[in-house]
């Protein structure tokens, strides 16, 4: 086979014109066929809710990065006036004025202080400590003796005045023919440590009855002035002493030295418990019991002294008082 008869016809190739020859027959030599023609109809036109969708999807795409501009300008303006105002703040921060008591004269070293000789003065705060003298504590300077010299508008501190903790003298409290005794106490001991210097207490012994070997309690005094609640006492000024230090483990009780002896023994042979009076009552029961487990366990005396106490006690509602009905009756 000719290469050049394939592509041009040029010269002679009988096999190639052998094949030609028997396929001429199935030659198609009629005109091409005519199509039918096609008609394109124009796209449908969109709804018009589609429409206005799109439009409005348009708009906001337009208008969403101005939003996000003005939210972001909302914000940085709130950040930038919360700084403004914490760093005004921080500026006044200690110029805030507080009131203090300060000396209206002139005082001498050794003087009683009145409350003629102090006023009252605003002062930054940053000036201000704990040994300031604050108004609402005024009244613990005052009858006290100041141990420097003050000059008029000087603050008054606390550490000018003689009743601190340091130059307190506990025997400086006791009468004359008297005795200070001091016990352990608790806040179970101790009334839940609402005892304080200068109020009246019994004292109520437990002990161990040496010849039955039962337990027995005993109001061992009555009315006892108590002295000083660790290291406060009555002129204390609590101020000078921190929280922390204000709880006390002790009781100094004032008694007569016989009744010193009594505190003693009973300490060594059983507990003891404070009950506190009220201030006004001084009265003294000539007679008194003693409670034991039988007692507890009949209520026999249990029963009496319920009588008594219903008898004797005010029963307290509101701001008035009424007498404590007798069992039994309306």
């Amino acid at each position: 086979m000719s290469d050049d008869y394939l592509w041009d016809k040029a010269g002679s190739d009988p096999d190639v014109e052998k094949l030609e020859a028997e396929l001429g027959g199935l030659a198609y030599d009629r005109p091409a066929p005519k199509l039918p023609a096609v008609e394109r109809s124009a796209p449908a036109a969109l709804p018009r809710r589609a429409h206005a969708m799109a439009r409005d999807y348009g708009v906001l795409r337009g208008r969403a990065p101005l939003a996000v501009a003005g939210l972001l300008g909302v914000l940085a303006a709130v950040v930038a006036y919360s700084a403004v105002m914490k760093q005004q703040a921080d500026v006044r921060k200690g110029w805030n004025l507080v009131t203090v008591v300060v000396a209206s004269q002139d005082i001498a070293e050794g003087t009683v202080v009145s409350f003629d000789m102090v006023s009252q003065r605003a002062v930054p705060e940053q000036f201000v400590t704990s040994s300031v003298v604050k108004p609402d504590s005024a009244s613990y300077i005052v009858n006290q003796k100041v141990l420097v010299p003050v000059q008029a508008g000087d603050p008054m501190l606390w550490s000018q005045f003689e009743t601190t903790k340091a130059a307190e003298r506990l025997s400086t409290k006791v009468q004359k023919s008297a005795r200070a005794i001091t016990i352990e106490a608790s806040k179970t001991t101790a009334v839940g440590g609402w005892v304080r210097p200068s109020d009246h207490v019994d004292i109520i012994g437990s002990f161990k009855d040496p010849q039955t070997n039962e337990s027995v309690a005993v109001t061992l005094m009555q009315n006892v002035i108590v002295l000083a609640t660790g290291k406060i006492t009555g002129t204390t000024n609590v101020n000078l002493i921190p929280e922390n230090q204000r709880d006390y483990t002790t009781v100094s009780l004032m008694v007569i030295p016989e009744e010193a002896e009594i505190v003693a023994l009973a300490t060594e042979l059983g507990s003891l418990t404070l009950s506190l009076r009220n201030e006004d009552d001084v009265d003294v029961i000539e007679e008194r019991g003693r409670a034991t487990i039988n007692t507890l366990l009949s209520g026999e005396r249990t029963r009496v002294l319920q009588q008594k106490r219903f008898n004797t006690i005010q029963v307290i509602r509101g701001s008035g008082s009424t007498p404590s009905p007798t069992p039994g009756k309306p």
